[in-house]
Parts: C-alpha cells; structure tokens; sequence
C-alpha cells in the first residue's frame, strides 16, 4: 500500500514537470511565432514625440492629443528586418489610440512598395495570453490533479463547442439563436459534467437539475421582458448593428446564468449524495432539510458572484462616462441595467437549482432503492 501511494505521488511529480515543461516550450515558441503570421509584424525599436494639440468636447471636456513618430523592425516577411517609421496618436482619456514604447510588438499594413511607411492595426498580445493560460493550467493541475486535467478538457470542449455553433448560426442565415445557444448549453452541459465529475448518478442528476434550471431561467426572464416591454433596459448599449439587440440579449442571459446553475446543481447533487453513503437510512425529510441548509449557504455568496462578474464589466465604460461630464445617475442608467438584468436572470436560475437539485436528487436515490 504505502509502495503505490508512493508510486502515484511520484506520477504527480511527473505530471507536474511534464505539464510545466509543455507550457514553457509554447511559451517561447508563441513568442517567437512571427512567421506563422501571413499580416505583417514590427518591433518598436525608438519612439519620438512629436506635438501635442488641445480640443474641447461637447462638455466643455478639455482632451490633449499626442502625436509620435515610431521606428519599427519587419519580424517576419521577405523585409524581414529592415525598418520602417510609423505615426501614432493617442488621447489623454485614452480612448482612441494608446501609447506605444520601445519593445511593443505591432500589427502593420505596409504602405508603400518599398516598406518604408507604414500604418499601426493592431497591437500583438499573444505572448501575454499564453502566460496567462499557462499559469492557469498549471494551477489547475497542481490544485485538482486529475480532476484539474479533466477540468482542462472540458473547458477545450466547450469552447469547441460554442464556436461550432456561432459558426452554424453566421452562415446559416435561416438559424435562430436562442435554438443555437440551447443546443450548446445542452452540449457544453453534458461534456462539463461528465467530464469532471464522471458518469455516476450524481452526476446525471447535476445534468438533469441544470438543464431543467437554465431553461426554467429563460423562460421567466423571457416572460417579464415580453410583460413589460424591455422598459428600462438600454439595448443601445449593446453596439449590436446588424442582429437584433432583445434577441441577443435572451441568448446571453441563457449562456450567463448556465455556469452559476452547474456549480449549485453539481453541489447540491454531490453534498446529498455524500449524506446518502454516510447514512443509507436517512430519510427523505432529513436529506431534503439538509439539502436546504446547504442551498441557503450556497446561493448567497454564487448570487454574488454573478453581480460582481457582470457589473465589474461595465466599469471602464462607466467611467468613460463619468470622465466625459455624464451625471452618476445617467452613466448607471444606460450601463447597469442589462448587466443587472443578466445577474437578476442568474439569481433566480440559482435559487431554483436548490430545489430542483434536491428533489432530483432524492427522486433518483430512492428510485434506485425501489429497483433493488
């Protein structure tokens, strides 16, 4: 016994290093990965500042805007390092434009045949997300071991997912979707769930509880929009030119409030499940009031959760409005409702899952002991 629990700490340490090693291999190829780019790269190697000029906004805002030269080197290309200027301005509110430095990698088009010129479309932020993805992996198979990796899968696949589906619906014009997003969260549902927490009854009652749960969340979000008419709703705020914002907006609450309706069903379901094993002759009543006193503990701090998620969204936002002489009580009005909205939705899919998860549950238990 004590020879195989040494076995598989030693396969954690493996894991460990063969994970780290991975990550940090893909870390220094992504940051040299210019040539997988067909659009051209430079580095910033000197910046110049040029002027800077005054101008004032509708609110009597006073905005300074800055003007700089840049000399930049090709990274990939057949101009492979020959250099070429480039001109930038940026806002002191930083709205449009950024500031750039030496070492900044950017996204050009080359202007003239000689590549001499040329105009900035973009900045290259790949190498900083495969840190972050890289940390976030590693912490997660540190932390969760085989469940982390399985974790790691799931979130693959539901990505997967989901883009699959925003495909289906962008080139088939005839597609709805609210049905499009329902078939993903019904997939991304099911992979999620299996994935990490294996193909028991636990987990097939966390799938039934969410799926029952989300949708109920739909409807009822549904029903009070349609009841009073999006009153009060901004869907301006939305920048959505060419679908429909209502439409949109019903799909988001569906695909926002699925993640807080797993983790309470997939808690629930484990918690009553647990208390089943401990004490095969506990009692209907006992489970379901224990299963309460769980959801009361739960639903507080995952309501939480989901606001501080959303509402954390629209604060740059928020604050491009305050900072452009918008009244704290019109800057809210046209930022807080949907994300309130969308928090609200989530809410109410949270505190049915308690009860929909417990009787789920229970049902599912004693059906099980009926067939015996």
């Amino acid at each position: 016994m004590k020879l195989k629990l040494e076995k598989i700490q030693l396969n954690h340490k493996w894991l460990y290093f063969l994970a780290t090693l991975v990550l940090i291999v893909m870390i220094v190829c992504i940051y040299h990965d210019y040539d997988l780019y067909t659009q051209p790269i430079v580095k910033v190697k000197t910046t110049e500042f040029i002027n800077k000029t005054e101008t004032i906004g509708g609110n009597q805002n006073k905005e300074i805007i800055y003007n700089q030269n840049l000399t930049a080197e090709r990274m990939n290309g057949s101009q492979k390092g020959q250099l070429i200027t480039l001109e930038n301005s940026y806002t002191s509110f930083k709205v449009y434009g950024q500031k750039y430095n030496v070492g900044d990698e950017l996204f050009v088009s080359i202007d003239s045949d000689a590549g001499l010129t040329g105009k900035i479309t973009g900045v290259k932020r790949d190498k900083y997300i495969a840190v972050m993805v890289g940390l976030f992996v590693l912490s997660l198979l540190i932390v969760g071991r085989r469940q982390g990796l399985f974790s790691i899968l799931s979130i693959v696949m539901n990505i997967v997912v989901f883009h699959f589906a925003l495909d289906i619906y962008e080139y088939n014009e005839n597609n709805h979707l609210l049905l499009v997003c329902s078939g993903a969260v019904i997939l991304c549902t099911l992979f999620s769930l299996l994935l990490v927490s294996g193909r028991n009854e636990k987990t097939y009652a966390a799938i039934i509880a969410t799926l029952i749960s989300t949708f109920l969340t739909l409807l009822i979000a549904y029903a009070v929009i349609q009841a009073t008419s999006g009153n009060g709703l901004h869907y301006e705020g939305m920048e959505f030119a060419t679908q429909s914002p209502p439409k949109v907006f019903i799909a988001s609450v569906l695909v926002g409030s699925l993640g807080a309706v797993m983790d309470v069903a997939i808690m629930i379901s484990s918690s009553i499940y647990e208390l089943h094993e401990k004490n095969n002759a506990i009692s209907n009543k006992e489970l379901i009031a224990s299963g309460r006193e769980i959801g009361k503990d739960i639903m507080g701090t995952m309501a939480n959760v989901l606001l501080f998620a959303y509402v954390s969204g629209t604060i740059p936002m928020m604050i491009l409005y305050l900072e452009n002489g918008s009244t704290i009580g019109f800057t809210f009005s046209m930022n807080l409702p949907l994300e309130l909205a969308r928090a609200l939705a989530g809410g109410i899919g949270i505190v049915l899952t308690v009860p929909i998860g417990l009787y789920t549950c229970v049902g599912l238990i004693r059906k099980k002991e009926a067939t015996k």
